[in-house]
């Protein structure tokens, strides 16, 4: 059976889309369409270029996460402030970006004319004109041809936590603009394939959700106020929007105790999340009635 897919963010604890992929592709179903933002860009793409869940699995398994950051020097609290204040993240995201590019050349696949017509779609935000940025549909506003743009580039953008990796500038009418994550503005980009009147075929979202009830924020100092802030702009358009519509059609997977930028996770915890995104969605496959 044919669906469409959508993948939601969460840093290095997307482990757990793949076991999530590896439950769907058990129940035979097939992607014709993707979507996602960061983590889940990542892995939409991946899929969209034809990778299974076996391949995606030992792929993982060979590499080390801090290998997909960027050399800095002096590794010290000044220089890392100091980094962050002019260069506006720490790392400049250049080896993920390789490293997704590498991974979908090996399928021969470069940009998004290399796929159907509507097959991929990443979620950024653009902060200089304060916008949701959709990959490839959106580029023609920044006089980019959509066909040649690169994939690798895309996932990097909607993957740019912000202050931790650089924010990458994409010319356009009015100068550069500064894109960061997507997971800014949209983090689970469910709307976008619920904006046609004529469903063609079911959509299914996957969701890595940290707490199973959203409590109070305490907001004590500025570092509290920040937070508050970043996680109100992450969570509130998407919680909203699936509060109204299709929560029958999402698998929630519950990823506490793991951080989002800990590219140093071992083995271990790499299986413990796929098997946590697998046995969710195993779950909730068993009832879904699509």
């Amino acid at each position: 059976m044919h669906i469409d897919g959508i993948f939601s963010g969460g840093g290095i604890k997307g482990f757990a889309l793949i076991g999530a992929y590896e439950a769907i592709e058990s129940r035979g179903l097939r992607f014709v369409r993707l979507a996602g933002t960061s983590a889940g860009a990542i892995m939409a793409a991946l899929i969209a270029a034809g990778y299974t869940s076996t391949e995606l699995k030992s792929i993982i398994k060979g590499v080390d996460g801090k290998e997909l950051l960027d050399d800095t020097l002096f590794d010290l609290p000044f220089v890392r402030w100091l980094k962050v204040y002019f260069s506006l993240g720490l790392y400049k995201g250049k080896k993920l970006e390789q490293w997704i590019d590498g991974l979908l050349m090996k399928k021969g696949i470069r940009s998004f004319g290399d796929l159907a017509p509507g097959a991929l779609r990443v979620v950024t935000s653009d902060i200089t004109n304060g916008r949701i940025l959709t990959l490839p549909d959106d580029l023609p506003a920044y006089r980019i041809n959509p066909q040649t743009f690169s994939i690798a580039r895309a996932v990097r953008m909607s993957c740019t936590l912000p202050y931790f990796f650089q924010p990458v500038k994409l010319p356009g009418p009015h100068g550069k603009a500064l894109i960061l994550d997507g997971g800014m503005l949209s983090n689970f980009p469910l709307w976008l394939f619920d904006e046609e009147k004529k469903k063609k075929r079911p959509a299914l979202g996957i969701k890595l959700s940290t707490k199973t009830m959203r409590m109070p924020r305490q907001i004590h100092n500025g570092a509290d106020l920040f937070g508050a802030m970043f996680h109100t702009m992450k969570d509130a358009h998407d919680a909203r929007y699936i509060s109204k519509r299709h929560a029958n059609n999402i698998v929630f997977i519950p990823v506490e105790g793991t951080s989002a930028t800990d590219f140093g996770l071992s083995d271990e915890k790499k299986d413990a999340l796929i098997q946590i995104g697998r046995g969710y969605t195993e779950a909730f496959l068993k009832r879904w009635c699509y």
